[in-house]
């Protein structure tokens, strides 16, 4: 089956009607869901370096504004909030406004903001514009999928899903590259321009080059209220148990809260050495790009369930092993090894099979509440194991963070099985197909 699904229009009295003798007349616009995966994806990127980039922004903003390590801290904390907080409002904001317009809209703000950081007078001008800047980003995650879940047929949906993810990746494994030399050629405010300038030229570029059908806007409205898409929700068992699996695999998602942990063990724990611990941390980060598109090709093949459960019971393995080898370098080698390959494939697949299951009237809704969730929870789970290291002292309390890990993803594994993933697919899929008719 080709990737591209029928041309089709939005069901709005300004735009093209649906009709085949309407269409015959008047096509209305091509969709390419390529150029929009590619757009998202080049998007994606300059979100995740521009994220990956704040914290070496940040140790420059102490010494030049003369703040602590505190306000930062809570500058950090209250943008990732707030970023969190609006994925929410995006369940009705996609009833009003096209997600080709949220995302270009937000990506100016993002990319407006980030730049803008580097006139900061002050630092509370700063503050301002980076909060903007963060919540400018927010349409990233939730619109972005939803996209690409109404652009693609599901036998293509798994790859294109984590192509966006894998975008994103890129941009962190950049950063990872080129941050640090490009503030220390031009400082934090040449970099704010350098990181924040590209992401303003890639929403321009949305506006004018992408296009959608709107289907999925049409059944939204057509479904009832954004309060009743939430009851739904919520009544909704495969969802509920869909959202539990990503809360509880969220304890070892890859970046943010195993790459953290992952250095700091290497580093604080074993003392194996800044050359051979910044070794080992860029092999484990380089496998954020590939393994979410080799997870996103098999899933389309033989389903998203045994991939998902796969990934988990791989990643709990990898977990064990590293933390159990000590400091034997071989063992490290093959957690490292073990992490790379299954702790950054899991959300992708989550966000493609909950496009699977979620009908057209609910995507943007179950989206937002999906993303909503994933960084309030993801930020509870690094604070809980913060929490852990500072009562059982960095040794040991690093070792346990990483058996909790092996737990969660254990649970994740157990928490997916009762997912009714091929039968909702295939009764979605047949729904979605009439929104195609005439």
């Amino acid at each position: 089956m080709s990737a591209l699904k029928p041309t089709a229009v939005p069901a709005e009295p300004a735009e093209p009607p649906t009709s085949p003798e309407a269409l015959a007349l008047d096509p209305g616009p091509r969709i390419r869901p390529m150029r929009s995966l590619w757009l998202l994806s080049v998007a994606h990127s300059v979100n995740h370096a521009q994220a990956f980039l704040l914290p070496l922004i940040f140790l420059k903003i102490i010494d030049e504004f003369k703040v602590s390590v505190e306000t930062i801290a809570f500058l950090a904390a209250f943008g990732a909030a707030s970023s969190g907080l609006v994925q929410l409002s995006y369940a009705q904001l996609t009833r009003v406004m096209s997600r080709r317009r949220l995302l270009g809209l937000g990506g100016i703000l993002f990319g407006g903001g980030f730049a803008g950081q580097a006139f900061a007078f002050n630092f509370p001008t700063f503050a301002f514009l980076n909060v903007v800047s963060r919540i400018g980003g927010s349409p990233q995650h939730p619109v972005g999928n939803g996209l690409l879940a109404e652009q693609f047929v599901p036998e293509r949906r798994g790859f294109a899903i984590s192509a966006h993810i894998a975008g994103g990746n890129v941009g962190t494994v950049m950063v990872a590259i080129a941050g640090a030399p490009v503030i220390a050629l031009w400082g934090w405010r040449g970099a704010s321009l350098v990181f924040g300038i590209p992401a303003v030229v890639i929403a321009v570029a949305i506006l004018i080059l992408m296009r959608e059908t709107g289907t999925d806007r049409a059944a939204a409205r057509a479904g009832g209220t954004v309060r009743q898409a939430f009851r739904q929700i919520i009544r909704d068992r495969d969802l509920r148990w869909l959202y539990l699996t990503s809360v509880l695999g969220g304890g070892g998602r890859g970046l943010g809260v195993v790459n953290l942990f992952a250095l700091l063990y290497l580093t604080k724990v074993l003392n194996l050495g800044e050359s051979l611990s910044a070794l080992m941390y860029g092999v484990l980060i380089v496998f954020a790009v590939p393994m979410p598109l080799i997870a996103g090709w098999l899933s389309d093949r033989v389903g998203r369930k045994p991939v998902i459960i796969g990934v988990y019971v791989g990643g709990a393995a990898g977990f064990a092993v590293f933390v159990a080898s000590g400091s034997n370098l071989l063992g490290l080698w093959v957690g490292i090894a073990l992490m790379g390959l299954f702790s950054f494939a899991e959300s992708p697949q989550l966000q493609a099979l909950l496009a699977d299951i979620a009908a057209p009237s609910m995507r943007d809704a179950t989206y937002a509440v999906y993303f909503t969730l994933a960084f309030g929870v993801g930020s509870l789970w690094t604070a809980l194991y913060g929490l852990i290291i500072d009562r059982a002292g960095e040794s040991t309390g690093v070792q346990i963070v990483f058996v909790v890990m092996a737990v969660t993803f254990l649970l994740a594994a157990l928490a997916t099985f009762p997912i009714r993933a091929d039968e909702r697919a295939r009764e979605n899929a047949a729904h979605e197909a009439t929104l195609f008719e005439g």
